[in-house]
């Protein structure tokens, strides 16, 4: 244990001893240490030097602000000009390290048969001569999602490859999974007293899928016809009485399966109006009332048809 004293003071008296020797970093030192003298890129091939500090928040002269070159690496990275950059002080030089994203040489379609390459290619942004991004990527693939969903395909997946090239070039392949087309299982009303499930399935354009309707895409879940179908509803009920009635949703629920659509509609019929009398009211105009009156399409005790309200 004394051994060990001795040793801690010896140890004590050196560093008191050669302590005044060692250098300080206050004062004019450390405002000198403080200041960019230069700025030094690195790991450039296409971007020039003066491009990128172009979008650097700091330069020679000014002092290592920590917030400011924050945001120029935010900068940088939003140009979409770069994979990766890396910011570090070398001395009183401070250091840009860029990665650049590859370019595009060219882009490519695998797997797709029921969407032919010209139809993809009108989807995604990313052309020859692009720089490569992963968001743009990811932004392409939903583009080709949709437009698969759009035509029935709804278990659709696509994977973007990456195929490197000298000079930090890429082919860019959009591998696709069609999957099996997404049919309609069953289409269902709520709320129709007056007419059948049956009847009404007979009046939109989707229809339930059946193995003889093999040449139709009528049975196929469509987004945009399921609009259609609404419409379609709506003016039977307004032709057949029911000036009030309404559609008041269409629901596409996908089977557990992925393949088969449930579709749902909800209607509000209200009342079913017939007509209680016709007149034509000329106002000023020189007109013969009963001449314009022959010319309506209704009479009394009609039912409502707002089809025939339109051609009159």
């Amino acid at each position: 244990m004394r051994y060990r004293f001795v040793i801690l003071g010896i140890l004590a008296f050196f560093l008191a001893a050669v302590a005044p020797a060692l250098p300080t970093f206050g004062g004019a030192d450390s405002a000198y240490a403080a200041t960019i003298s230069s700025v030094v890129i690195e790991g450039n091939q296409r971007v020039e030097d003066q491009t990128i500090i172009a979008y650097l928040r700091v330069g020679a002269g000014d002092q290592f602000d920590s917030e400011a070159i924050d945001e120029s690496v935010k900068a940088l990275f939003q140009t979409g000009l770069f994979a990766d950059v890396q910011v570090f002080q070398r001395g009183s030089q401070l250091v840009i390290k860029v990665e650049e994203n590859p370019m595009i040489n060219r882009v490519n379609f695998e797997g797709n048969k029921e969407v032919k390459d010209a139809d993809l290619a009108k989807e995604v942004e990313l052309r020859e001569r692009m720089m490569f991004t992963r968001a743009r990527a990811q932004s392409d693939v939903q583009r080709i999602i949709q437009l698969y969903r759009r035509t029935g395909f709804y278990n659709v997946t696509v994977s973007p490859k990456l195929i490197r090239l000298a000079e930090n070039r890429v082919d860019l392949v959009f591998e696709v999974n069609e999957g099996n087309e997404s049919v309609v299982k069953e289409i269902n009303f709520e709320g129709n007293e007056s007419f059948s499930d049956g009847e009404l399935r007979g009046k939109i354009a989707t229809s339930q899928h059946a193995w003889w309707k093999f040449l139709s895409k009528a049975d196929t879940y469509d987004q945009d016809r399921l609009e259609f179908d609404k419409e379609l509803l709506r003016r039977y009920y307004l032709k057949n009485g029911f000036a009030d009635a309404e559609v008041v949703s269409a629901d596409a629920r996908l089977t557990d399966d992925g393949e088969r659509f449930v579709i749902d509609f909800v209607v509000n019929e209200g009342p079913r109006y017939s007509i209680a009398d016709v007149a034509v009211n000329i106002g000023e105009a020189n007109l013969e009332p009963e001449a314009l009156r022959r010319v309506v399409k209704t009479g009394s005790g009609d039912t409502y048809n707002a089809a025939k309200v339109d051609k009159s």
